[in-house]
């Protein structure tokens, strides 16, 4: 532990120039005291460190010297396509490991090139949950991602929308889409890998039998045709509807891109109060239901007429529900 905080010292030493004793201690969750020793220890190994005191002091390398202890782990090599979501490595269970290959990479860079990736950071964040959720809190994502790993069998107790069933599984692969963790994986015997919520893993026990994952087996490929396949599955009616100027804007924001294309696609000329007339895809009348009310008095369905039929009835209830009374004077 302690060789490795010193070569995590000499990196962050490299990587910035000069750094203060109190600098060092809060990058590596230690005491300045501890980083007094680290140094004192580091000058008897002969390494070219010194140190400044003043307002603008500090510990620093002699110019032009650069440690070569920034041989990879296998850990951390096997990590590096993580570097650049430090958010999701944590989450698997993989954060120390990619913070120590992020120093190691940033400190075997030359200076120019190591600018430049300190300003690539500074300018680009990517932040995978969406706006009005932090994401899954899924506890079993470190031990799916082991067993991902490893090429381990796993028994799930899984909540699906049938209600809770128990599934041994041969997970493939990890995917995050829109801030959810899914686990791709087969069922011994089965042949058709499908997507599991990892946050609706209930509990779940590592087997010790390994499985062979097949060769050909492509997860970014094997992905891409799922949500394709899903997209084509998602939108199997259609509703007729007129749209408000504004509602049409509101539809851009809160409408999903076939939704959207769609009204492009069909909207006719608009009337004397600038209303529309368009055709847009809808998956079911539960769900467009749902989502026609974000657009309020500013859309009006057409067809087909059971939809129209529910919106009415829903707005009547608000109607009643919102209805002035007359309240006594106070």
């Amino acid at each position: 532990m302690r060789a490795s905080r010193l070569l995590s010292l000499l990196l962050l030493l490299q990587s910035h120039g000069r750094l203060t004793a109190a600098q060092l201690a809060e990058r590596l969750a230690v005491s300045p005291r501890t980083i007094y020793r680290d140094v004192e220890s580091l000058h008897a190994a002969g390494i070219p460190l010194y140190g400044e005191a003043g307002h603008a002091g500090g510990y620093q390398l002699v110019d032009g010297w650069r440690t070569r202890l920034t041989g990879l782990t296998a850990e951390e090599a096997d990590r590096l396509f993580l570097a650049g979501l430090p958010g999701p490595a944590g989450e698997l269970g993989y954060g120390d490991v990619v913070a120590a290959l992020q120093l190691k990479l940033h400190a075997a860079l030359p200076a120019p090139l190591r600018d430049r990736a300190t300003q690539l950071q500074q300018r680009f964040h990517l932040d995978t949950p969406g706006w009005y959720a932090d994401g899954d809190a899924s506890p079993e994502l470190a031990r799916t991602a082991e067993a991902v790993w490893r090429q381990h069998r796993i028994e799930v107790r899984y909540r699906s929308w049938r209600g809770e069933v128990t599934r041994v599984l041969e997970p493939y692969g990890l995917v995050l889409k829109g801030g959810r963790w899914y686990v791709v994986a087969d069922r011994p015997g089965r042949g058709a890998p499908a997507t599991y919520r990892v946050n609706q893993i209930l509990a779940l026990t590592p087997l010790a039998q390994e499985f062979d994952r097949p060769a050909d087996f492509d997860l970014p490929a094997w992905w891409r045709a799922h949500v394709a396949q899903f997209r084509a599955r998602l939108h199997q009616d259609e509703a007729t509807v007129r749209l408000s100027p504004g509602g049409r804007e509101r539809l851009r924001e809160i409408g999903s891109d076939p939704v959207v294309a769609a009204v492009d696609a069909t909207a006719g000329p608009p009337d004397a109060q600038g209303w529309v007339t368009a055709v847009l895809p809808i998956e079911s009348l539960t769900h467009a239901h749902g989502d026609l009310l974000r657009l309020g008095a500013d859309v009006e369905v057409l067809t087909p007429v059971a939809l129209r039929e529910r919106l009415s009835a829903t707005a009547a209830g608000l109607a009643a529900l919102y209805a002035p009374t007359d309240q006594p004077a106070r």
